[in-house]
């Protein structure tokens, strides 16, 4: 038989053995292993949720340390068992599917958590000993006329018997008595500390308040005071304790005695600052990660008048490339080597480095004048990748994009300049990549506005902030509308009005551009529909709509589907629509592009190429597209506004006229700005144009207007 599967809770059993396997050896408690292992089994389900919430929860790590506490597993080797236990299993257990460098990271601020928690926890119960005790001394020294010997015993016991380092000094600071546990945490003798004075205790990473607190509690000004404090050992080593400091009383009340009481936190603080360091560097790199280097930048940002900075932001150029074709393992060891470098262009204290993920690094300078250490930085940086890195036999040529921001400090928050340095950065990735551009205030503000719209667009489609105008279309022959151009506006509530050219490459780039030309072609045909109706028949029946057609629509397969839908629901037929393209978008083209324009053709809807001219294709080509009008560009035409033209222009574009009609082809003008450009236009045969000189985009009405004065007039 094919065994099941180990379920969740079989592996948070499994876990939650191996824990209490780790920690019963050093546990002082009555419970048995399995007991213990029943006690662990509703932490290991905690560390578990907290593990895979959507969004960190530092308490519960907090909770489990506090938790392991009241279990009795008070012993600094418990804490350092029980984190080494979860450091090893919990993601291996608990974290099957999931992101395993994710679950890694928070494993190890987990372990953060359930450190100060633990640590939190055993302070409060040693707090609450030390009170005892404490309160224990001052009832002994009390009652000390009264039963001296009795009193003397109980105190001793407590003072002996304690875990707590415990010492006595006079008002002078001259150590009186110390406790076993006070000389085993120094290690010295007895001889060693007692006639010492505190005083001699003075260490060079005290807080500044420690001994204004001292001179404040002989003085009798207050009772206690609790500090964390070094001491030094007689070996050289670092002791670093909780500190209580009490003052005795005689029974009048005057000061007699200090009461120190020490709780030996050494152990304890190295773990904090192994956690600290991991939760603050790279495991790849060993570099600073993007916590400690928001940490360092918004304290330099918050720093005192008259202190710049500068920020370069480097990505790699190509990286997925590499990781693609030689493996994660090959990209790994090239960001090592290229971490090592970037460390290496790191030439004072007010620099640093850092990897803020991924191919990501930015490097940070501060100081009164870095207009020029910036720039020399970025400098620096690109000039240690210029030579190849070799990995696997291969020697690959590192390249990147810097974005550089400089300026006073105070200013700007963070996240706004590291904001502009990435702006900046992928303008120096599409300039070609390799090189680095300095940050400018302008160009951050049309990045942030084209996010802006881009994350605006899909629901202004919703809000109904699009509308049309519609430019007429002209026949030069007679001056009669022909039809019109369909020209969607974008009605932003905080920009204004926006061209086609502010939104549309975005509605390309996110894909939005299949339902708004489908909402553009719809509202376009209901409104060709409308205005023959209000004219009736006759010439009016010619009125034509032309409709935008963009290369993501032309690729989209339910194009022809989504045309032949909105013309029937709308009621009208196939030739009151011309879809027009760019020239650029048709060139070379091949037949299963070409295949939904040829089915809308043949279904008796006109195709027109737009921008004819600018594109460079083949004239000969024209022949296999399914078009049946050229717009010519208006770059051709633009020296006819005035006479005479240039009689260049004009052999070209009589050559395209002649062409095109051969081909059986109308010619569109675009760009009509003067009389003398329209007769122009007309002697060479074009066949319909549009422009100023007719009539603004607009609003539909004013095209009836133009279409009832033309049969009228």
């Amino acid at each position: 038989m094919i065994a099941e599967p180990d379920g969740p809770e079989d592996r948070l059993r499994r876990l939650t053995t191996i824990w209490s396997r780790a920690v019963f050896p050093v546990t002082s408690t009555s419970l048995t292993r399995p007991e213990l292992e029943e006690r662990l089994l509703p932490l290991t389900r905690r560390l578990s949720r907290a593990l895979l919430a959507r969004a960190f929860d530092a308490e519960e790590g907090e909770a489990v340390g506090a938790a392991l506490v009241d279990a009795h597993c008070t012993e600094p080797e418990a804490l350092s068992r029980s984190l080494d236990c979860l450091d090893a299993y919990l993601v291996l257990y608990c974290g099957e599917g999931g992101d395993q460098e994710g679950l890694r990271a928070r494993c190890a601020r987990l372990q953060h958590a359930m450190a100060a928690g633990f640590a939190r926890a055993l302070r409060e119960r040693t707090l609450a000993e030390q009170e005892a005790i404490a309160q224990a001394a001052l009832r002994a020294q009390g009652v000390v006329a009264q039963a001296l010997h009795a009193s003397e015993a109980r105190f001793r016991a407590v003072f002996e018997g304690a875990a707590i380092g415990i010492g006595i000094a006079d008002l002078e600071g001259n150590v009186l008595q110390v406790n076993g546990a006070l000389l085993r945490m120094f290690g010295g003798s007895e001889q060693t500390l007692r006639g010492r004075n505190v005083r001699d205790w003075t260490h060079a990473e005290d807080a500044p308040h420690v001994w204004r607190l001292y001179e404040e509690l002989v003085r009798g000004e207050r009772e206690h005071y609790h500090v964390e404090k070094a001491f030094q050992r007689p070996d050289g080593t670092v002791l670093w304790t909780n500190l209580t400091v009490s003052l005795l009383r005689d029974a009048d009340g005057n000061p007699q005695y200090q009461l120190a009481l020490m709780e030996d936190t050494t152990e304890r603080r190295l773990l904090n600052l192994r956690l600290r360091y991991e939760a603050t560097h790279d495991a790849l790199t060993g570099l600073p990660n993007r916590t400690l280097f928001f940490e360092r930048l918004e304290k330099v940002l918050n720093a005192g008048e008259g202190r710049r900075f500068g920020l370069c932001y480097l990505d790699l150029d190509g990286f997925k490339t590499i990781n693609d074709s030689l493996g994660h393992a090959a990209g790994d060891r090239l960001l090592v080597e290229v971490a090592d470098r970037l460390q290496a262009c790191v030439t004072g204290p007010e620099e640093m480095v850092a990897r803020l993920g991924g191919d990501e690094f930015v490097a940070l300078t501060t100081g009164s004048d870095t207009r020029h250490r910036a720039d020399a930085l970025a400098a620096r940086i690109m000039n240690a990748l210029m030579a190849p890195i070799r990995i696997d036999g291969r020697e690959l040529t590192v390249r990147g994009s810097i974005g550089v921001v400089e300026g006073p400090v105070g200013e700007r928050s963070a996240a706004e300049v590291l904001r502009s340095a990435d702006i900046t950065m992928y303008r120096a990735k599409s300039a070609g990549g390799n090189r680095f551009e300095l940050a400018d205030p302008e160009a951050d503000a049309r990045a942030i506005t084209r996010h802006g719209l881009t994350t605006a667009l899909p629901t202004a489609l919703d809000r109904g902030e699009f509308f049309i105008e519609y430019q007429p279309l002209v026949h030069l022959g007679d001056g009669s509308v022909r039809g019109a151009e369909a020209l969607v506006r974008w009605l932003h509530p905080q920009y204004g009005v926006l061209g086609p050219d502010r939104f549309i490459p975005l509605a390309e780039h996110t894909g939005l551009i299949v339902p708004l030309g489908r909402w553009v072609l719809e509202q376009s045909v209901r409104q060709a529909r409308e205005w023959r109706e209000r004219h009736g028949a006759g010439a009016a029946d010619s009125l034509r709509i032309n409709v935008n057609l963009s290369p993501c629509q032309l690729r989209h397969p339910g194009l022809v589907q989504d045309t032949v839908e909105i013309l029937e629901r709308v009621g009208v037929q196939p030739d009151v629509l011309c879809l027009e393209l760019t020239e650029s978008a048709l060139i070379g083209a091949d037949d299963d592009l070409l295949k939904p324009l040829r089915r809308l053709a043949e279904m008796g809807i006109d195709i027109a190429l737009d921008d004819f001219g600018t594109g460079y294709s083949n004239l000969a080509n024209l022949r296999r597209l399914p078009v049946s009008v050229l717009k010519l560009d208006r770059s051709f035409t633009q020296s006819m506004q005035q006479f005479p033209a240039d009689p260049v222009d004009l052999k070209i574009v009589e050559g395209i006229v002649t062409l095109a009609h051969s081909l059986d082809l109308a010619v569109t003008v675009e760009g009509v700005e003067t009389g003398a450009q329209a007769e122009q236009l007309r002697l060479l045969g074009c066949d319909t144009a549009q422009g100023w000189y007719y009539a603004r985009p607009g609003p539909p009405e004013r095209l009836h207007e133009l279409a009832l004065a033309d049969a009228t007039g």
